[in-house]
């Protein structure tokens, strides 16, 4: 492929998926109710001050309810959580039905049996192309390595061996 060409959105999305990452669900009280969407494009973008990042579509309808949270929970899925994930990830659901969840004092909602747990506020939002950078600020977090992480790879949910 040469650099004058343009890049089609599926071969993006192919080659992009060579790369595993992990599943999380981000997720706060909104009107009393959880909302929440979930994401690969999840990482760690500073230790000081502790600062995460995820990649929201502009054209998520959930995102603009969910941003206007003062606290985010993003819990990291487990191996255990693929259904969870397919269903925080449908339209027209009730994300949350028949899920464990608690939400803290700030309202951030956490999933039960994620394999870690961030609680964070919103640092910055940059735009970038068809999607949305979100800096969270990291306020309060923990995790269990006992439990293994969903792992999303080449379009399908794998599994780590711990």
């Amino acid at each position: 492929m040469s650099l004058g060409h343009a890049l089609e959105a599926r071969e993006l999305r192919r080659v992009f998926s060579a790369f595993p990452s992990g599943v999380v669900a981000i997720a706060a009280l909104a009107g009393g109710a959880p909302v929440g969407i979930v994401a690969s494009s999840f990482t760690s973008v500073s230790l000081d001050p502790p600062i995460v990042s995820l990649c929201v579509a502009h054209t998520s309808t959930t995102w603009p309810v969910l941003g206007a949270a003062p606290r985010f929970g993003i819990s990291v899925l487990s191996a255990a959580q693929e259904q969870a994930c397919r269903q925080l990830s449908s339209r027209g659901v009730d994300r949350f039905a028949e899920l464990g969840w608690r939400a803290s004092d700030q309202g951030a909602v956490f999933l039960d049996g994620a394999s870690a747990w961030l609680e964070c506020a919103l640092f910055a939002q940059v735009t970038a192309g068809d999607h949305d950078i979100i800096l969270l600020r990291v306020h309060d977090l923990d995790s269990d390595p006992e439990i293994s992480p969903l792992v999303f790879h080449h379009s399908r949910f794998r599994r780590l061996e711990l």
